[in-house]
């Protein structure tokens, strides 16, 4: 007769509780505070394991040839679990700030030179995201994947970490399967590959942009009228504003041999977001808020961490040597999904967009 499974062999919480011994202690001989410290920690590993599981699979489904419609839900559930998981990382903040700053030097000095920004889950997770080791904040003179690599010639368990990251570098991003899904999004009806396809991008964009000159001009009037003295001030700010617009939706900032392709993506974001009442971009909206909630909730991550460390160690210089909280700040103004929040800079009251026909919003299969 066959033994019956129990939930503590299922979770194996024999291995799992006795592994909070610190450095090469048996954690009854670890202080409170210090098993606190490790237990949250690996708490953290633990979400980002699994917010990479998710991200992956929200990416693996975008980056198909073929996106069928009814994948789109999948997409926006797998993204609303890593969502729901960064917000708990966010207000786990609050269980380590119950550690006080003598309560942490008691044993801060055992962690040299051991350091949060070795996590090498986080930096994978940052990979898949996509973001380029061009937008990295350096951590003195170097990049913080080149530590990583430094430490895998010297740690037992370095070559697996060092591993992950090159496997990651080596995988497609999210940002780049969600840049193919909108650029199979047909826009006023039209695909990529049909017949006069960039004459109706050029058309919408065009359509929108005069849309958007005169709704900041009537802006203008009312903003002059009340600010009579800032008139030119205030003038040259929206010119200045309309040109950036103008530039962005051109992909003026991309290689010319890349710019055709994201201008459609940015077209394609653009009247997502802006047409997101019509029923048939429920659900590609949906995705777009996912995306945008998961950077955000990225960057009350970093916020909340470094102010985390602020409360608890002050500005000292950090265990692994970095320069602590303001290297943390530096983090905080990463932005992977910068199409997006570019956007929203342009979007217009709904009575003001460009009016489409009804055949003017179909979708097919493969794109949105």
């Amino acid at each position: 007769m066959s033994t019956p499974l129990t939930y503590w062999d299922y979770l194996r919480l024999d291995d799992l509780l006795g592994l909070q011994g610190g450095v090469g202690e048996e954690a009854a001989d670890v202080s409170a505070d210090e098993l606190h410290f490790i237990i949250v920690h690996q708490v953290y590993e633990l979400w980002f394991k699994l917010t990479l599981r998710e991200l992956r699979l929200a990416r693996d489904h975008l980056a198909a040839d073929d996106v069928p419609e009814e994948h789109i839900p999948l997409v926006v559930h797998h993204l609303r679990r890593v969502n729901s998981i960064l917000s708990l990382c966010v207000e786990q903040m609050r269980v380590v700030e119950t550690l006080t700053p003598q309560d942490f030097l008691a044993f801060r000095d055992k962690l040299i030179p051991a350091s949060g920004f070795q996590s090498f889950q986080m930096r994978e997770l940052e990979i898949v995201m996509g973001l380029e080791d061009a937008e990295r904040v350096r951590l003195g003179g170097h990049l913080p994947l080149e530590h990583i690599q430094k430490l895998a010639t010297r740690s037992a368990g370095g070559h697996d970490a060092w591993g992950r990251i090159e496997r990651a570098r080596a995988e497609g991003s999210f940002l780049a399967a969600l840049r193919t899904w909108l650029y199979r999004t047909p826009i006023r009806g039209s695909q990529p590959g049909q017949a006069g396809d960039d004459a109706v991008v050029a058309g919408f964009l065009d359509d929108y942009l005069r849309a958007g000159d005169a709704a900041s001009e009537a802006s203008m009037g009312r903003l002059a009228a009340a600010l009579e003295s800032q008139r030119a001030e205030v003038s040259a700010r929206v010119a200045a504003s309309r040109e950036a617009n103008r530039a962005f939706l051109a992909a003026e900032d991309v290689d010319d041999g890349e710019r055709a392709h994201h201008r459609r993506v940015r077209a394609a974001a653009l009247f997502i977001e802006s047409y997101r009442h019509l029923p048939l971009l429920s659900w590609p909206r949906l995705l777009v808020d996912q995306v945008l909630e998961m950077e955000q909730q990225m960057v009350l991550f970093r916020h909340r961490h470094a102010r985390m460390v602020e409360r608890v160690i002050g500005r000292r210089v950090g265990t692994g040597g970095s320069s602590g909280v303001d290297y943390l700040d530096a983090t905080g103004k990463y932005r992977v999904f910068k199409e997006l929040w570019s956007i929203r800079t342009m979007l217009l009251a709904r009575e003001a967009l460009p009016e489409l026909s009804e055949q003017g919003y179909g979708f097919a299969r493969g794109g949105a």
